[in-house]
C-alpha cells in the first residue's frame, strides 16, 4: 500500500527516494536485501509482519510501496516475471469470462491467450483499431485488454475513452503499461482498474531482472491477487526485488535519454530509402520499420555493431528484434499479416548510448544490405 506522504511528491523524486529510510535500526540508506526465508515470532501469538518470505518480504514490500507510488496505486505485487504476473491475474477471472483484447499485442500474451481459449476458459475477442475494440464491448464482456502503444506497431489507445465504455457496460480495463511505464503513461487515474508491467523491460532497465508487476486501487481483487500470490509462489526473490528497486532509481532519466535518442534515430530512418514505413508515436524509446528489401534483413542483423540482435526491450543498451521468428514467432503467419505484423518488420528497443553512434550503426547496416541511402 502507499504511504501517504509518498503521494505528494513527484516522480522523480519518489523514483531516487526509493527504498530509503526502509531501515530505522540502523539508518541505512539503501533498501537491505531480506534474503531469510523465515522469521522469528517475538513471542506466541504474535508477528513482525513477516512470517515466511513467499508471504511477505521486506525488500519486496519497499519496491511494491515504489512502484503503486509512481503509477498512482493503493496497491502493487510484483511477480517472477511479466508473464507470471499476467496469469496471476487471469487467473482471478471466472471461468467462462469474455475478453475483448487488442490484436496486435506481445506474442506470448497471445500464446497464453490462445491456450486458454482452447482449454475452454476464457472467450477472447481481438480489435485491431480502437473503434473496433469500442464496438466488440458489449453486456456479455467481462474484461478488456490493451497494450498501448501496442507491441510492435506503436498503436495507441484512448485509455479514458476505452475504461468509459468498458465502464458503461460492467465490464474491467487491464492495461499493459510496459512500453510507456510511468514516466509518459498513468492508466489508473484515465480509468482503468488494473495496470500490468513486464518489470524487466523500463522498471528494472538493465537486462538483468525478470519481473512483472501488478497495480490496482481496487482492494478486493488486490485481497485475492495477494492471496493468489502466495499460494501459487510467482513471487519475486528478494535480489531481484533489490535489483528492480535499484533501476527505478534512474527510470526517468533513461526514458528521457531513450526518447531523446530514438527522436533523432526516427528522423534519420524517415529519410533512409531503405526504409518503407517507421512506427513511432513521439515518445518512448520503442521505433519499429517495415524494410523495402525484407530479403536483406538478415545481412542487415548481422552488420550491426552497437545494436544487439537479440529479444526484449527497456534496458540501458539499443536492441533490435525481428518479430516474425523471436518475439511474435507463436503467433501465426497468416494472423500476423492480417493486422500489419509482416516479416518486414523490425523492432527497435532506443537504448541511452550516443544517438549519433547508433546512428551510424544503422547507416551502415542499411547501406550495406541497400546500397547508398
Amino acid at each position: 500500500m502507499k504511504e501517504d506522504c509518498m503521494a505528494d511528491y513527484k516522480i522523480d523524486t519518489l523514483l531516487a527516494q526509493a527504498g530509503i529510510h526502509s531501515d530505522e535500526r540502523t539508518g541505512a540508506l539503501v533498501s537491505p536485501i531480506h534474503l531469510s526465508t523465515t522469521y522469528q515470532h517475538p513471542e506466541f501469538g504474535q508477528s513482525t509482519g513477516f512470517d515466511y518470505t513467499r508471504t511477505k518480504n521486506p525488500t519486496r514490500v519497499n519496491v511494491e510501496k515504489t512502484l503503486a507510488a509512481i503509477e498512482k496505486a493503493d496497491y502493487a505485487l510484483v511477480t517472477s516475471s511479466g508473464m507470471a504476473a499476467l496469469v496471476l491475474l487471469f487467473g482471478t477471472f471466472p471461468v467462462g469470462s469474455q475478453i475483448v483484447a487488442v490484436r496486435d499485442l506481445y506474442g506470448g500474451s497471445f500464446r497464453w491467450f490462445n491456450e486458454q481459449e482452447a482449454r475452454g476458459r476464457f472467450q477472447f475477442t481481438y480489435a485491431d483499431s480502437e473503434e473496433t475494440l469500442l464496438n466488440q464491448i458489449t453486456a456479455a464482456t467481462d474484461y478488456v485488454f490493451i497494450e498501448t502503444p501496442t507491441n510492435p506497431l506503436m498503436v495507441e489507445f484512448d485509455i479514458a475513452r476505452v475504461a468509459e465504455v468498458a465502464h458503461a457496460h460492467g465490464a474491467k480495463l487491464i492495461v499493459d503499461n510496459t512500453f510507456y511505464s510511468p514516466i509518459y503513461q498513468n492508466p489508473l487515474p484515465l480509468g482503468a482498474d488494473v495496470v500490468l508491467h513486464s518489470a524487466t523491460k523500463y522498471l528494472s532497465g538493465h537486462n538483468d531482472v525478470l519481473a512483472g508487476a501488478l497495480m490496482t486501487n481496487d482492494k478486493d481483487l488486490y485481497d485475492r491477487l495477494f492471496y493468489d500470490h502466495n499460494t501459487t509462489g510467482s513471487t519475486l526473490s528478494p535480489f531481484d526485488a533489490y535489483l528492480l528497486m535499484r533501476g527505478l532509481k534512474t527510470l526517468a532519466l533513461r526514458m528521457e535519454r531513450s526518447s531523446k535518442n530514438a527522436r533523432k534515430i526516427v528522423a534519420f530512418l524517415r529519410q533512409s530509402r531503405a526504409v518503407r514505413e517507421v512506427y513511432y508515436t513521439g515518445k518512448g524509446g520503442m521505433v519499429s520499420v517495415k524494410l523495402v528489401d525484407e530479403a536483406s534483413i538478415p545481412r542487415i542483423l548481422n552488420q550491426l555493431r552497437v545494436f544487439t540482435f537479440a529479444e526484449s526491450l527497456g534496458g540501458v543498451e539499443s536492441l533490435i528484434t525481428y518479430p516474425a521468428t523471436q518475439t511474435h514467432a507463436d503467433i501465426p503467419a497468416a494472423i500476423r499479416h492480417s493486422y500489419g505484423l509482416t516479416d518486414d518488420l523490425l523492432r527497435l528497443s532506443i537504448g541511452i548510448e550516443d544517438g549519433d553512434d547508433l546512428i551510424a550503426d544503422l547507416r551502415q547496416a542499411l547501406e550495406g544490405a541497400h546500397g547508398s541511402i
